[in-house]
């Protein structure tokens, strides 16, 4: 069954409608991510592996579908990059992290075949700094960047 032009409509405002709201909830995840590390409270919360690791698969999550409506979407020029930049530091993050120890535990298996030891202790050395300081400042710059365009939008109306 074929859709019509108002079901597409519908789908439109509604894809549109869900850009802010999976922004805010990257903004919320986020802030539980930091606040883990950094209030007492918060990290007793969340204990255990696999509740530990909720957050970060959340906000990549998040990240993914914010890169997913962003595409989908007829938002344009600077405010699309943001938007981009911001869904992508949030999904590459995690993924960062796990090819960082993935990478680290085959450096350590294959230990005795010295060329290949070097090129995944060299790659797990960059995965590590994508996943602490490019990730979350490249985060930062988007959700800083989305945060002023959406205010400054919603000033306007």
């Amino acid at each position: 069954m074929p859709l019509n032009i108002f079901q597409f409509d519908i789908i439109r405002s509604v894809r549109k409608s869900l850009l802010p709201t999976i922004y805010y909830a990257l903004i919320g995840v986020f802030v539980v991510i930091i606040s883990m590390f950094f209030v007492p409270a918060v990290g007793e919360l969340i204990k255990g592996p696999f509740l530990f690791l909720s957050p970060f698969i959340i906000f990549s999550l998040l990240g993914a579908v914010l890169i997913f409506l962003t595409v989908k979407s007829k938002i344009k020029g600077k405010h699309r990059k943001l938007l981009i930049l911001t869904g992508a530091s949030a999904a590459g993050f995690f993924v960062s992290i796990l090819l960082h120890n993935l990478l680290y535990a085959l450096a350590i298996v294959a230990g005795h075949i010295v060329l290949l030891k070097y090129i995944l202790e060299f790659l797990h050395i960059v995965f590590f700094i994508l996943a602490i300081v490019v990730c979350p400042l490249g985060f930062l710059i988007g959700a800083v960047g989305c945060a002023t365009i959406f205010i400054k939008k919603r000033k306007k109306k």
